[in-house]
């Protein structure tokens, strides 16, 4: 009965040497900025989903983002955000009839087009839900609340774009 054995340097040494191979072997490495098979991109859309995408993608210094339609000639893909929707449902009551939780759902339809009109991404719908519970009582900070998961929901929708626009291979 006494104390555990402190493992001397050289075994911790060892130890970690063992974890960090572990981690290299299983294929872990950091998120990379999106490789795109086109230099430039149109997209105008104004709502806050749109200026988010345009942001993200015009941070690959790879990607030229045209937003000005006298600039849509020299665009190589257009792409076009179709539907933006915000959804709000019940979905439970407590016993009184009042509203307990309800659904927040963000549903983003968009489609990719090259210049010459071909499809790259058809018309595709994206759909993002999250649950809150709600209190009357606490009206603004229940709104606060909601406003940050559509905010989360937003960027979900984003980086979703942003895997599929760099999944296109061929124009």
């Amino acid at each position: 009965m006494g104390r555990a054995p402190i493992l001397a340097p050289t075994r911790r040494l060892l130890l970690a040497g063992v974890l960090a191979g572990a981690l290299a072997g299983c294929g872990f490495k950091l998120r990379q900025a999106p490789n795109f098979a086109f230099t430039s991109l149109y997209c105008a859309d104004a709502t806050p989903l749109g200026v988010e995408l345009r942001r993200e993608l015009q941070a690959s210094d790879k990607l030229k983002v045209l937003s000005d339609p006298a600039q849509l000639a020299s665009a190589q893909v257009i792409l076009e955000i179709l539907g933006d929707q915000r959804e709000r449902a019940v979905t439970a009551l407590n016993s009184a009839g009042q509203v307990r939780e309800l659904e927040l759902r963000l549903r983003v339809q968009f489609r990719l087009r090259g210049k010459n009109g071909k499809q790259l991404i058809p018309e595709t719908e994206l759909l993002q839900r999250r649950n809150v519970s709600y209190n009357s009582s606490v009206l603004l900070a229940k709104e606060s609340e909601e406003e940050l998961l559509y905010r989360d929901m937003q960027n979900d929708i984003v980086q979703q774009i942003m895997s599929r626009l760099a999944a296109v291979k061929g124009l």
